[in-house]
């Protein structure tokens, strides 16, 4: 489980840039890059380039990190898609679903991982294996028993898969939010069940058609190593492992505690403490101590605060992140526009993912729509345009960078890798059987061919379901919208999909597409919100689901599940999941104060929010008005050449210093994607994740490598474990019961402009301020 500071706008998880042991390669669990001194001969991993390897030999693959967590060798027989397997996922499954739906609309959110589960399961499985009779029965002419024996990995991965499949919550539920809350659209027909089901079953199935699809370009390669994958797979080899090792540590001293001691220990701590930050003690969560010296003070506030501010001062002696570096470099980019008001940001919070009018308010789209939703001009003209906070227009500038940039460094640096995939489809479907080509021949592949392949028929097919349930749900009910966005929507994730597959295989960085999907949306769909949602929901979930499913499909890869067991609970776990996703969905929109300021459990919402704002710009306004030759944020269409620009920077500079380890450790991808995380949140929220990753990936995992191998992932899952049980005891204990506990510590996070948002320039009541501004407010008429 972990704090996430995504968004709509920011989906992707955060890359991490390590420096690599010297001593062992060890399990890659980076999900950047580990880089190898440039003078070996060994397959290594670069920020710029991702895997480079010599020949791929057939008795193992060529990658070390691969063989240092991965098996080569496979016995078909193992049980895997067993009783016991299906009836521990799906209590997962509900379970993920459940807790991550229910803490999502939280600021931070809260959220389980699915190597929590692998974790939680573990004992389950065990216990099963002691307990439960071996009871058989005949299904489908198949023997079947409730105890096959030892728990093994398969299984184990089964349930990981499952769990992490049922992670992934609806993407439409940020259409539902928006559509009911009366703050937003209120349009109250959106609380249907079915309507809601619908949508949610079609966005969140569709993806799988091009997961099946682009398994030749990012799933059987050898290369597409998924250095985040190897994660979960040490995990799952760790906790398989009988035999519990001493291993040298830090202090000089031999630690012998089994990882489930070491688990449980770690996990009651969090669960102590998470009450002091989260309940008891709120000012150890908001922790900006320079604003509490003068909380009037503007400057302090705006430079050091945490909730409202941006502290970008604080530079990490060596920056681990392309991410936290692209974050921190912007922030001044941020300060300078809003204490310059460019674009009228004075007049409003610098750190906002919020849409305001001209008289400093919050935008309200009813004065710019009609009785249907759709863009009414001249009340839009009697109101107002829709302005954004500084924070937030460098984030739609970074987001056109970073779209640029990624197609850039595809077509230099992995055009190889594409054109390989297409001769590998195309020589597959001629064939008809398993690829057999080129890079496909490692070890992996070779013991995969025994098992039955799922034809892409069914994945296609699973598409095309998937898709009439999307046009039953928007032709049924008053959206007032076009099914063609469903096929749009589609076509545009497949013309994304590999290049950002072929990025996210080889760096763990995903490029979203959903403000590209917006942009193209609201040109399609001027005016109506709604439809534009409905086009980026489709556009960018459909990628974005397919990158995820392809990573399961790698994970049953190493793990030599075989394909029609991972197909089918996939499938079976995404169904429960947005049953009970939109279960949930039903509960917190009838909270009392949900998403507004003085909402109950910090249930803010900033992935509504941020949708809304969204919607307001691209739907109801659209980019024409906003980001056309006349728009007032014309200047961030600039974020395209930049994009391209810097990433032929860095291909040049590779081509004449090769082995420059500075260089090499560049991203420009995971460069733009740093600024992505402002607005609403602050470089505070990174801050803390910069010397932790150093501790542990530079300087413990070098010197200690048995020791980092041994508790590094397991303290992580106990301590998201902790989180999340004491934040769901809290919930619904003390909470719920709205009990507060009023104290300086709980007081003093929320003075000044650390509780209520300031700003640089100020407005009467009787005052407004134009799209330009002159130095001066305008009196209103």
């Amino acid at each position: 489980m972990a704090f996430t500071t995504s968004t709509p706008e920011t989906q992707a998880d955060p890359a991490i840039l390590t420096r690599p042991s010297t001593t062992s390669p060890g399990p890659v669990t980076t999900t950047m890059n580990l880089l190898r001194d440039s003078r070996t001969k060994r397959p290594t991993f670069t920020a710029a380039t991702g895997p480079t390897a010599q020949a791929s030999p057939t008795s193992r693959s060529p990658y070390a990190e691969v063989r240092a967590v991965v098996d080569n060798h496979d016995n078909p027989s193992t049980p895997c898609s067993t009783v016991r397997a299906w009836v521990i996922g799906l209590f997962f499954s509900f379970f993920l679903a459940f807790i991550n739906q229910l803490f999502s609309i939280r600021q931070p959110a809260i959220s389980i991982e699915s190597n929590v589960v692998q974790l939680l399961a573990f004992p389950l499985g065990k216990a099963w294996e002691k307990w439960v009779p071996d009871y058989r029965f005949h299904l489908f002419g198949t023997e079947h028993s409730l105890n096959p024996g030892p728990f093994n990995k398969k299984e184990h991965m089964l349930i990981a898969i499952m769990a992490n499949t049922a992670k992934s919550l609806p993407y439409t539920q940020y259409i539902v939010w928006t559509q009911v809350l009366p703050q937003y659209f209120n349009q109250q027909y959106a609380r249907s069940f079915g309507y809601q089901i619908l949508i949610s079953l079609s966005t969140n199935f569709i993806g799988y058609g091009l997961a099946g699809l682009t398994r030749r370009f990012i799933v059987y390669p050898t290369y597409c190593v998924w250095p985040a994958s190897l994660v979960t797979i040490a995990l799952n080899s760790a906790l398989h492992n009988d035999r519990n090792h001493a291993v040298p540590g830090p202090f000089k001293k031999i630690y012998s505690m089994s990882r489930y001691k070491f688990f449980m220990w770690a996990f009651g701590a969090m669960f102590v403490y998470f009450w002091f930050p989260n309940y008891l003690f709120e000012a150890l969560t908001y922790f900006s101590w320079m604003t509490w010296i003068a909380p009037e003070n503007l400057n302090l506030n705006i430079l050091t605060g945490f909730q409202n501010g941006l502290d970008p001062l604080m530079v990490p002696a060596f920056s681990t992140l392309n991410r936290a570096f692209g974050m921190w470099l912007f922030g001044f980019v941020i300060m300078g526009v809003w204490y310059t008001n460019t674009w009228n940001t004075g007049y409003l919070p610098i750190n906002t993912n919020r849409v305001w009018d001209h008289f400093g308010r919050l935008y309200s789209v009813s004065r710019a729509i009609d009785s249907h939703g759709m863009y009414d001009h001249d009340k839009y003209m009697d109101y107002s345009a829709a302005y954004l906070g500084a924070a937030n227009a460098i984030v739609y500038g970074c987001f056109f960078a970073i779209y640029s940039a990624a197609v850039t460094h595809v077509f230099l640096f992995h055009r190889y890798e594409i054109v390989m995939g297409f001769k590998n489809l195309w020589a597959s479907l001629r064939r008809k059987t398993r690829d057999t080509s080129g890079q496909y021949k490692d070890v992996h592949n070779r013991l995969m061919g025994v098992y039955p392949e799922v034809s892409e028929w069914y994945y296609l097919g699973t598409l095309l379901i998937a898709a009439v349930l999307g046009f039953i749900g928007i032709a049924a009910w008053p959206t007032y919208t076009t099914v063609g966005v469903v096929p749009y929507g589609v076509a545009l994730a497949l013309i994304f999909v590999i290049p950002v597959g072929v990025i996210k295989v080889m760096t763990g960085i995903e490029v979203t597409l959903n403000v590209l999907a917006e942009f193209i949306g609201g040109m399609i769909v001027p005016g109506n919100a709604l439809a534009m949602n409905f086009f980026k929901s489709f556009g960018y979930v459909t990628c974005a689901h397919a990158i995820q499913f392809a990573n399961d499909l790698k994970i049953a890869h190493y793990l030599k599940i075989p394909p029609w067991h991972t197909f089918m609970a996939q499938m079976v776990a995404t169904l429960v999941s947005t049953f009970v996703c939109t279960g949930v969905i039903n509960f917190q929109v009838n909270i009392e104060n949900v998403c507004q300021k003085n909402a109950p459990m910090r249930f803010f919402c900033p992935g509504p929010n941020t949708f809304f704002t969204a919607s307001v710009l691209w739907g109801t306004i659209g980019p024409i008005k906003v980001f056309g030759h006349q728009g007032q944020y014309k200047e961030l269409l600039l974020g395209f050449p930049a994009g391209i620009l810097l990433t032929v920077a860095l291909y040049l500079c590779l081509k004449k210093w090769p082995k420059n380890r500075i260089i090499r450790q560049f991203h420009p991808v995971a460069f733009w994607y740093g600024p992505l995380a402002w607005a609403p949140y602050s470089f505070s929220y990174a801050m803390p994740s910069i010397p932790i990753a150093l501790l542990s990936w530079v300087y413990v995992r070098n010197r200690y490598l048995a020791f980092w191998s041994k508790y590094n992932f397991v303290l992580s899952a106990a301590f998201g474990a902790g989180i999340a049980i004491a934040g769901i005891i809290m919930l619904f204990s003390a909470q719920w019961a709205r009990i507060q506990v009023e104290w300086w510590g709980n007081e003093q996070p929320y003075l000044g402009c650390e509780g209520d948002a300031c700003t640089i320039a100020t407005l009467t009541e009787d005052e407004r301020f134009y799209p330009w501004w002159d130095g001066s407010a305008i009196p209103a008429p």
